[in-house]
This record gives structure tokens, C-alpha cells and sequence, in this order.
């Protein structure tokens, strides 16, 4: 199809997948739309600009990556459960109150 926004191969997999929904008994427009649908789904849509600087989803994903921690830094505590004191209960008041 001149002036198409989608590609050979996304034509080709949307005809497939549009035959498959027509043996399954679904109407002649509601499997096309089906099949645009999964195409569109899978591949995001029609022709994408290309060349360099185009973020893909995976590269909008990607953060700046963590700073290392100087080996010279002290490192924390940990509060490991086998290593605390048991918990005691807490003392009564033993103050009399006045009237």
C-alpha cells in the first residue's frame, strides 16, 4: 500500500493474524481490527523515525547508575534479629498517687 505508515512485515503479520481470527469464525471487520490491534501492541504502532538519539522503551527505562561507596566510608550497623537483646517488659510504676 503506497503512503502506509506501517511496515511490510507489520502488514504481512496483521493479514496473518487476520486470517487466523476468520477460521475462529470472527467477522471479516472485526478481525481486521483485531489484527491491527496486536499489531500495533507488539510493535507499538506504525514506522518509527529511526537514526541516532530516538530513545526506544527500553532505553526511557534506563537511570543514571548508583555511585560506588568509597572504600574508606564506614559502613552501618546492621540490625540483625539474632543479635539484639531480648525485649524486656516494661516496669510498673510503683509512684503513689495523692489526693
Amino acid at each position: 500500500m503506497p503512503g502506509t505508515k506501517y511496515t511490510d512485515k507489520q502488514e504481512r503479520k496483521a493479514d496473518h493474524i487476520e486470517k487466523s481470527y476468520k477460521k475462529k469464525g470472527v467477522s471479516k471487520d472485526e478481525a481486521e481490527a483485531r489484527a491491527w490491534a496486536t499489531v500495533n501492541k507488539q510493535d507499538g504502532g506504525g514506522k518509527k523515525p529511526g537514526g541516532s538519539g530516538r530513545k526506544g522503551p527500553a532505553d526511557a527505562k534506563k537511570t543514571a547508575p548508583k555511585a560506588k561507596a568509597s572504600p574508606y566510608a564506614k559502613k552501618a550497623p546492621t540490625s540483625d534479629k539474632k543479635n539484639r537483646p531480648a525485649k524486656s517488659a516494661p516496669a510498673k510504676s510503683t509512684s503513689i498517687k495523692k489526693n
